[in-house]
Order: C-alpha cells, then sequence, then structure tokens
C-alpha cells in the first residue's frame, strides 16, 4: 500500500449494523467474568462487544481495506471506550463509524508499519449516543 493509498482511508465510512445485548449474551459475559448480574443493566464491555460485532465488516474486510491480511500480522493497537449512559440488556443498537487516521511509520527494529485508527459509535432507538469506541491497528509492512 503506497502512502497515498494509505492516506485515502481517513474518512471512509465503515458499513455499521444493528446490535441487540441479548439476555442470554449478557448472562454468559457475566459468569465468564464472574461479575454481578441483575438482568437489566449489561455489562460495560457489551459497548465494545456490540460495536465489534455490529460494524457491518468482518476483521478480514478491515484489514483489506487497510492493504493488509490476517497473515500479514496485524495487531491490535489502542483502544478507548466512553460511555455515556448504560446499556439495558434487551436493548437494540445502531453501529456506525469511519477510519479517522492513517500514519505510516518507520522503526529501527520493525522496519515499515502503519496504525490506522477508526471510531465507531453505538446510538439507542431514540438515536442518542450510547456508546463510542476508539481502535488502532498497526499493519507490519515488510515490503515498503
Amino acid at each position: 500500500m503506497t502512502e497515498s493509498e494509505l492516506a485515502a482511508i481517513v474518512g471512509r465510512p465503515i458499513p455499521g449494523g444493528t446490535y441487540t445485548i441479548e439476555p442470554y449474551v449478557d448472562w454468559l459475559l457475566n459468569d465468564v467474568v464472574e461479575s454481578p448480574r441483575d438482568g437489566k443493566v449489561a455489562h460495560p464491555l457489551f459497548a465494545y462487544i456490540s460495536v465489534a460485532v455490529g460494524k457491518g465488516v468482518s476483521w478480514d474486510e478491515v484489514f483489506a481495506i487497510c492493504g493488509a491480511t490476517a497473515a500479514d500480522g496485524p495487531m491490535f493497537g489502542e483502544h478507548e471506550t466512553v460511555l455515556e449512559r448504560p446499556l439495558e440488556v434487551g436493548e437494540s443498537f445502531s453501529v456506525s463509524g469511519e477510519f479517522v487516521s492513517a500514519e505510516r511509520k518507520r522503526g529501527k527494529r520493525t522496519g515499515v508499519f502503519d496504525i490506522v485508527g477508526f471510531r465507531l459509535a453505538l446510538t439507542d432507538a431514540a438515536g442518542e449516543l450510547a456508546a463510542s469506541t476508539y481502535n488502532s491497528i498497526v499493519f507490519p509492512r515488510r515490503d515498503a
């Protein structure tokens, strides 16, 4: 991927979709992380799970947009979650997002790599922002 192709990723929308916090999935997650469950308020991890599953593209498709495959060894970079309010069990959300940054870097030992960032928003049925995430992925560029 050239640096101009990399720069063109910024502003590209992520298709998005929907996600519902199903009661049985909330139960399973709380059981795994040994968290108390009240059946009303969903575990905060659902902010990430909801956008990751509901983003409308697979991880392989995200990698392809960024000129890579899973075999190239992309690595999870930064992550930030902002909860605007508690998420509720049984609640359905719309997911939307876009790529917000793309930067090529060079390291002495690591060589050339790209860091691509994207934001995803979780919007409730009333159109209000319930949560958002920022993620970056580090793509090694062995051939650059």
